[in-house]
């Protein structure tokens, strides 16, 4: 009996320990995170079809976040296309098989590395500057002089950097393949004495060896613009959400800034994740 009365005892200290109410309070915080970001989710996509239509600021948004953002793409998409090329030659020689390098930068490039890349870029540069730029009108008031304008903040600042966002984001996954696969070319033609005839022959034998979607479509093509899709969509959210919940003054948008690189390419990662093996699944 003293015994179990001891057990409990030390039971009760441990529940009511401060490790394990910070712990409480960080899951309850999490969770209601995860909750008000499914409703910012869910007011966004539902905002997009009723009006008033801001279509001007979504063609600026389009300009930052697309436009702004492809030098960093390009450059990025080109030297990991080398970087690919010229550690795959290594292993293909081995085995006598460097004709195929053209088949492993495409398939590579176009179903994981474009994806991935791009998102974590636009993550990276995006992201924060929506964040920073939502949470200093939050800071200075402006976002409550928007509500008492009548004008829904979610419907004015979230919606066109979301539309943006899911436009633009396959956008540059799609430069980032096509520059990519270039550098890949690149190598093959310098560095392993492929002809270029030869390395794009093999780029379309791979992207036509899995198959066509609705006759036309490579199902490469499916697999590699269904998930920038997705990424944009967390991107917007995410930076979004960090800006509207700005609180701190200057200091308050620095953490929030952090928070969405940081929750953004988190978020990229797991969910590329999950769609791989769905996606795999399915074709």
């Amino acid at each position: 009996m003293r015994h179990a009365k001891v057990r409990d005892a030390s039971t009760s200290v441990n529940l009511t320990s401060p490790l394990f109410a910070r712990l409480n309070t960080e899951a309850k915080l999490a969770v209601f995170a995860v909750q008000e970001r499914a409703i910012l989710t869910w007011n966004a996509v539902r905002f997009i079809f009723a009006r008033p239509f801001y279509g001007a600021d979504v063609i600026q948004q389009m300009n930052a976040i697309g436009v702004d953002s492809l030098f960093i793409v390009i450059l990025t998409g080109f030297f990991t296309g080398m970087v690919l090329a010229l550690q795959s030659s290594v292993s293909l020689q081995t085995f006598g098989a460097t004709i195929y390098l053209g088949h492993l930068v495409s398939a590579s490039m176009i179903r994981e590395l474009g994806p991935v890349l791009a998102g974590l870029m636009v993550a990276g540069r995006v992201g924060s500057g929506i964040a920073a730029e939502i949470g200093s009108m939050r800071v200075t008031e402006q976002i409550d002089a928007l509500n008492t304008l009548g004008t829904d903040p979610i419907k004015k600042l979230v919606v066109p950097r979301l539309i943006a966002a899911l436009v633009m984001v396959p956008v540059l996954t799609v430069v980032n393949d096509l520059v990519g696969i270039f550098g890949g070319n690149v190598i093959a033609s310098l560095s392993v004495d492929i002809p270029s005839s030869l390395y794009w022959r093999t780029v379309w034998d791979q992207i036509a060896s899995d198959g066509f979607t609705l006759r036309f479509i490579p199902n490469d093509f499916v697999q590699g613009l269904s998930k920038p899709l997705v990424f944009g969509g967390i991107i917007a959210i995410t930076a979004c959400y960090q800006g509207l919940t700005t609180s701190g003054g200057t200091e308050g948008v620095g953490q929030s800034t952090t928070r969405t690189v940081v929750t953004a390419s988190i978020s990229i990662l797991i969910v590329d994740y999950f769609m791989t093996q769905m996606l795999l699944a399915f074709f």
